[in-house]
């Protein structure tokens, strides 16, 4: 483990309830790829409407999983510290299984361009090795 949810806060400025994102496990050399674990408890608060009867992680918060491993890999980097990463966009995303309580995801992050201040990752979130997510994101490094 590179990062743990402690020195994670201080990289990200997202706290409990939507701190998503539980360790940073690996960073490549070229601090282009960075892969993080979210795991999945039934005491999130998200869980409580989402579905109280079949609880199930709303996509949507699985992507702001991998957008916050992303912020943690661009905000690491010397030139972006204290900096914060805003959502610029997510294209191709798609969903192919549930993600359920006891889950561990691995959230895989690859930063693949960038152009005028946007950076541009492809993204995918994982459990036991089959694909929960996949897709593109895009984001901006604001003060």
């Amino acid at each position: 483990m590179i990062y743990n949810s402690n020195d994670i806060q201080k990289i990200i400025p997202h706290r409990y309830p939507f701190l998503l994102v539980d360790a940073i496990d690996e960073i490549s050399e070229d601090q282009k790829t960075i892969i993080g674990r979210k795991c999945v408890t039934a005491n999130e608060m998200h869980f409580l409407g989402h579905f109280p009867q079949k609880h199930v992680m709303p996509g949507v918060l699985i992507v702001e999983a991998l957008a916050q491993t992303g912020c943690v890999l661009l905000m690491s980097q010397p030139e972006n510290k204290g900096k914060i990463g805003y959502f610029a966009g997510i294209n191709k995303m798609r969903f192919r299984q549930q993600v359920i309580p006891g889950d561990v995801l691995t959230l895989k992050v690859t930063l693949t361009n960038q152009k005028a201040g946007i950076y541009f990752a492809d993204v995918e979130a994982t459990v036991d090795g089959k694909v929960a997510c996949k897709g593109e994101i895009m984001c901006a490094v604001g003060e």
